[in-house]
């Protein structure tokens, strides 16, 4: 390595995340083209998959996004706090859920059962405002959304608190299962039977939405008048099928990397690391790589996960620690302070967050989201 490069990696931390926040912004803005006229929603929930929430969401926005979307109210109350006045929705509360807070900062609540609506009703009226909801319809999910057989109650009771100026229903939702094509098309017609009723109940919602980036992507039809844009905002393919950000005409936002902090040669038969899952079967060098599964690294990704480190794809050996873990060099020349890529975009020859998913039996989804907070961000662009 020469000075220049040396005093270069001095100067990086001994791992980081690093974000390129215009890959969020044209992400989203190639699929809002592609979505169009419906608008797009980007959902920045669980820190934005780990990218960083409030700066994530101001990319998107600058993208096209119309919406931001979180899990729950803390999320939403924290973009509110950064200044961000966008529309933003919240779907999954808490029993004790502090509606009231959600009413004064113009959040739009999402509501799966009645109670949900009366406690969002009572919580305008203690502020004397009304509430925007979204409410949301259980069309085969099976997960939170109002079961279909409490829908007509539902939308009799929304639509009577409506009149009565507590609340106003924005929009009504769904989420799709993308199981195979046969259950999108039960979810959808599901879906149209529950939109059907909210308008005989005398609701005319702004917005219907049931389509992630997967179902706009697959069925043009599920788009409505809003998609909800997650992984795929953030260059990662949602198919889990072998399909590549660049197939999507995605570019991927997270690259995770460290960079060596030991490097030892080795004889034939060497254990490593614990439990001497890996043996040396020749001569050869292993790099230490100062990450591990407290920052998010998968153990299950032992021996079959790779890195890219010194113009090539190594392979990972031994099990991967708390700390730490060891990459296999054979013969070629690395050094302490080399950089170690774990993943990134493929353009540049390193492996995807998807390769890693392959490798821990999970997906592209859970490896970017599970980096954890002794990782840096530094983000780049967004400007």
């Amino acid at each position: 390595m020469s000075a220049n490069g040396a005093a270069d990696a001095a100067a990086r931390p001994f791992r980081e995340a690093v974000i390129d926040l215009d890959a969020i912004r044209d992400n989203v803005a190639h699929l809002a083209r592609l979505f169009a006229p419906a608008r797009t929603m980007a959902v920045v929930k669980a820190d934005a998959y780990g990218h960083g929430a409030v700066r994530a969401a101001r990319a998107a926005l600058a993208g096209g996004a119309s919406w931001l979307g979180v899990a729950d109210l803390d999320e939403a109350v924290a973009l509110r706090d950064a200044g961000l006045d966008a529309p933003v929705l919240a779907w999954l509360h808490d029993p004790g859920a502090r509606f009231a807070v959600a009413v004064e900062r113009d959040i739009d609540l999402g509501v799966s059962s009645i109670e949900q609506l009366d406690a969002i009703a009572e919580a305008a009226a203690s502020v004397g405002r009304r509430a925007q909801v979204h409410l949301k319809v259980d069309t085969g999910l099976s997960r939170n959304g109002i079961a279909p057989e409490a829908w007509a109650a539902a939308v009799a009771a929304a639509a009577r608190l409506e009149r009565a100026g507590r609340i106003g229903v924005r929009g009504i939702f769904s989420h799709l299962a993308n199981t195979s094509a046969e259950a999108d098309a039960a979810q959808l017609a599901a879906f149209e039977r529950a939109l059907a009723a909210a308008s005989a109940a005398g609701l005319a919602p702004e917005v219907r939405h049931i389509a992630s980036t997967a179902g706009a992507l697959r069925r043009p039809e599920s788009r409505y008048d809003l998609v909800r844009l997650g992984i795929g905002a953030y260059g990662i393919p949602p198919f889990g099928d072998g399909t590549t950000a660049a197939d999507l005409g995605l570019r991927p936002a997270m690259t995770l990397r460290g960079r060596v902090a030991a490097v030892r040669r080795i004889g034939a038969g060497t254990g490593v690391s614990y439990g001497h899952a890996w043996r040396a079967e020749r001569s050869t060098t292993l790099a230490l790589v100062p990450l591990g599964y407290a920052d998010g690294v998968p153990r299950q990704a032992s021996g079959r996960a790779e890195v890219l480190l010194a113009g090539a794809r190594r392979k990972v050996v031994g099990r991967i620690a708390m700390d730490q873990f060891l990459v296999d060099v054979g013969d070629d020349d690395v050094a302490v302070g080399d950089e170690v890529v774990l993943f990134g975009d493929p353009a540049t020859g390193a492996p995807s967050a998807d390769d890693w998913g392959d490798a821990a039996d999970t997906i592209g989804y859970e490896i970017v989201t599970r980096i954890g907070p002794r990782v840096p961000r530094t983000y780049l662009g967004g400007a």
